[in-house]
């Protein structure tokens, strides 16, 4: 399909007021973009998990993070692609803007079009690249470009300055570092000057929807480290240059099929035409947005907690709900417009899962649609027994706050909706959006540190008072004699993955473990309660390789080497590049072989004997068992 628009931006025909552009789908954008760098010697790389491998990041913000270790040299291009060269569509996450979404531009999960050089190229090709792909094959014109205006301990970027009006383009403009100096993600890693390209959107908005990273440097420090400059930490030069670029999906969709947000695009309309008029714009953004990043969250392995990934998923699930619930709320902002028609999570969830399972990299959604939305269904669940009476509070803090005049919600109000009702912080401010209603939010952060405060305090007095001996978020202990224990029961858990393999299969996976003095506690994917008989064969099998006297050994390994051994690893488990594979058996037999780091026994019969004391449910799919060594 094509379009004409009103003229937005430059290059169109002047006198005429209206251009001529490309309207095309963000399915047949994906196939294009890689497309093109594959004739360009590019390797097509899948994207990688919403989990990164990287443990500095809690969820994967770039394309770039995966390819990390062939920017500092760590990992060898040529050997795993074929190519100095990659492109990839990267899903991706971003926590910082959950409080903005609702708004014309802001998302969570997003998709990243973007293409890499390892030593294969710079910014003569990249930017070359870059502006034929716009231009030609999107068929857009460009409004302007960015450079980076140098600083103290970087020169200007005089050669990107060059390259562009070599092209013809003439609005060039200077930045800095908060703006054009990217990187970098995590703790520490490469970084450089960046190029953006801005084109006009159908609202005639200068939109940023590309931007080429030039990667010249390694920074041992955070962003937020390098931009202050207080850190004492210095830029050193990566010793093969490289190319990062990373382009919005449904920012180009937006450009391309002449809409004035991106929420208008083929992207969101499938979800946002489910509601009706009576539902205002933002509320609709926030579905659609939400139940994205859950549906891809779920299916990359992540479930409801709270804490780490798990917290994100909860918090977009409990703001998400009540917009769709709570339809009264926005008949005050509607008035006299009837009720939309009512949609459950998991409605919108099913019309995510058809929408991107027809696009090639996401064939996998259709497999994992039960247990996205047994999830779903299950925090909805959970949710709902609790939301009901939170709801009434929070009616009754709202009539009190405009009684007497105050129109503002205490922090020690909000923070009680959040920790006793549940409440998303987020769904709170929607609330008091509405409502007209201010929010106390400094009070909240000050209640919010003092129930930490008496939590690590509990936790002090939990170990006699002496803290953590150790405390790797999985194996916990007080006291030499407690970590002996916990050592016992880490290496009987690896034998109790081993043998629910054994007995169960293959479909079986870690889904995590948490270790104290008094137990073991194993979490794994399982579709079903365990049968006594299949319990009792596991404790035996645990049993007789305590019996067995095994030794216990590990051999170090580079990750890749360590997954093709074919030991067990946690596959959303944060791994260095370099791993301790650990094995129980002898020359006879291996009873168990597993990527870990931890503390082990020398032999297997120090653990003394397993048992099984609670098989249930963890969550929808997910199977836990208790166990004690005795």
């Amino acid at each position: 399909m094509v379009k004409w628009r009103e003229c937005a931006a430059a290059g169109c025909l002047k006198g005429v007021g209206l251009f001529f552009i490309n309207s095309m789908e963000a399915k047949k954008i994906r196939k294009k973009f890689l497309k093109f760098f594959e004739e360009r010697g590019h390797a097509v790389v899948p994207s990688s998990s919403l989990i990164p491998d990287d443990p500095s990041v809690l969820l994967t913000t770039a394309g770039m993070q995966q390819f990390k270790p062939y920017y500092t040299g760590e990992a060898d291009p040529i050997k795993d692609f074929g190519s100095k060269s990659t492109v990839s569509i990267q899903k991706s996450f971003r926590t910082s803007d959950i409080d903005a979404v609702g708004d014309e531009t802001h998302l969570t999960f997003f998709e990243m079009l973007g293409n890499f050089s390892f030593g294969g190229y710079f910014k003569e090709e990249a930017i070359t690249l870059a502006h034929e792909f716009i231009t030609k094959e999107m068929g857009l014109p460009i409004s302007y470009v960015t450079i980076f205006e140098g600083s103290d301990s970087v020169p200007k970027d005089e050669e990107s300055r060059r390259i562009w009006q070599s092209l013809g383009v003439k609005d060039i403009r200077e930045e800095g570092v908060e703006d054009v100096f990217w990187g970098p993600t995590g703790s520490s890693g490469p970084c450089g000057p960046t190029t953006e390209i801005y084109c006009k959107n159908m609202a005639g908005q200068d939109v940023e929807i590309w931007n080429c990273v030039f990667n010249q440097f390694f920074f041992p420090g955070s962003r937020e480290e390098l931009l202050r400059g207080e850190s004492g930490k210095k830029l050193e030069p990566l010793a093969t240059p490289g190319v990062d670029t990373g382009m919005g999906l449904e920012r180009l969709a937006m450009i391309s099929q002449g809409t004035k947000n991106i929420f208008e695009t083929d992207l969101f309309t499938p979800t946002v035409s489910l509601f009706g008029v009576s539902t205002p714009e933002w509320s609709k953004r926030i579905i659609a947005d939400h139940a994205r990043g859950i549906v891809f969250l779920v299916a990359d392995g992540v479930h409801p907690s709270n804490k780490n990934q798990g917290y994100i998923l909860r918090r977009l699930m409990r703001r998400t709900i009540p917009h769709l619930e709570e339809h009264q709320y926005f008949e005050v902002a509607q008035p006299g417009r009837p009720l939309p028609v009512d949609k459950s999570l998991e409605d919108v969830a099913n019309v995510v899962i058809d929408q991107y399972a027809k696009v090639d990299q996401y064939h996998f959604l259709l497999e994992r649609r039960e247990e996205i939305l047994a999830v779903i269904r299950e925090e909805s669940y959970k949710f709902a027994k609790i939301y009901d009476n939170g709801k009434k509070i929070l009616e009754k803090l709202i009539v009190g706050a405009r009684g007497n005049n105050t129109y503002k919600l205490t922090g020690r109000d909000i923070f009680s909706l959040v920790s006793t009702y549940g409440f998303s912080i987020e769904w709170v401010k929607d609330i008091a959006k509405v409502e007209a209603i201010d929010l106390d939010l400094s009070g909240f952060e000050i209640a919010f540190r003092e129930h930490q405060d008496i939590s690590r305090a509990g936790v002090g007095k939990k170990f006699g008072g002496h803290g953590l001996l150790l405390d790797t978020g999985e194996l916990k202990a007080g006291s030499e004699e407690e970590l002996k224990i916990v050592t016992r029961l880490h290496t009987a858990t690896h034998l109790l993955n081993a043998a629910l393999h054994k007995v169960l299969g293959e479909t079986v996976e870690q889904r995590g473990s948490d270790i104290t003095a008094e137990r073991t506690r194993f979490d794994f994917l399982f579709p079903r309660k365990l049968t006594n008989e299949e319990i009792q064969q596991v404790e035996e099998l645990v049993n007789h390789a305590i019996e067995k006297d095994f030794p216990v050994a590990f051999q170090e390994l580079s990750l890749e080497e360590a997954k093709k051994s074919g030991a067990l690893f946690f596959y959303k488990g944060h791994y260095p590049e370099r791993v301790k594979v650990y094995t129980v058996g002898d020359d006879l037999e291996t009873f168990s072989k597993e990527l870990c780091g931890g503390p082990h026994v020398a032999h297997t019969g120090e653990i003394g004997r397993l048992k099984i004391v609670k098989e249930e449910s963890s969550s929808a799919g997910v199977r836990r068992i208790r166990a004690v060594v005795s």
